[in-house]
């Protein structure tokens, strides 16, 4: 599942570019660092590509530009995931190349970028660390207030949700709410009725749900470049 959605996704995006550099770096694949961060980290996780843009433009103060090894944008909200190889990074850093990358790091937090530097050997010796990282970096994405129209338990079922952001079952948020099997049930289906929480697969008795990410943050609309 995880090769055709990716390759999918990929081949989206060289279609619809219009940059001839992007579109040119999009052409020669990503990086060994990049795939294994999408095929170990972000699909298990998220379990989409959607608003996840790879080597994205931006511009610099020398009216230059640089591209990120991902853009994650949505609504206006700009998150940016770059890896991090220790030898390029690291080990073999020259000084030039040091102050470059305090440089870009700066210009991305004045410009309102979320920063996300995740290393190569983490991905590779410590992947449920690096997930828990994506888990807080989109749940950054999300930090909106509960609905005011529901109770409590509603509410924390709603939170509940959006920290997993992986499907859940029934019975992982009774335990959670320390309520009854059956009245987790009842729970879920309010909330999917109201919008809040979708329905992601398995039949009537062992369904699994999850945050309803539309529903939360409005229409999915692909973020516009500013020219």
């Amino acid at each position: 599942m995880f090769k055709k959605e990716y390759e999918l996704w990929l081949q989206k995006q060289i279609n619809q570019e219009k940059k001839h550099r992007r579109k040119e770096l999009l052409q020669k694949g990503l990086s060994h660092g990049s795939f294994e961060m999408l095929r170990l980290i972000w699909y298990p996780v998220v379990g989409n590509f959607d608003h996840l843009y790879p080597e994205w433009e931006v511009r610099d103060f020398n009216n230059g530009y640089r591209y990120l090894d991902f853009a994650f944008l949505r609504g206006g909200v700009k998150g940016n995931i770059e890896i991090q190889d220790y030898r390029s990074h690291a080990r073999d850093l020259d000084t030039r190349r040091f102050k470059d990358l305090c440089q870009r790091q700066s210009l991305l937090s004045l410009d309102d970028w979320v920063y996300l530097p995740v290393a190569y050997l983490s991905i590779r010796d410590e992947p449920e660390f690096c997930k828990q990282l994506i888990l807080s970096f989109v749940g950054k994405f999300l930090s909106i207030n509960v609905d005011a129209g529901l109770n409590g338990l509603e509410a924390e079922t709603v939170r509940f949700a959006r920290r997993k952001l992986r499907p859940f079952t029934p019975n992982e948020l009774a335990v959670h709410l320390r309520i009854t099997d059956r009245y987790a049930r009842m729970l879920l289906h309010r909330l999917v009725e109201g919008q809040q929480i979708t329905v992601v697969g398995g039949n009537i008795r062992f369904r699994t749900y999850q945050l309803n990410m539309g529903g939360l943050l409005g229409p999915s609309e692909d973020y516009e470049r500013p020219e």
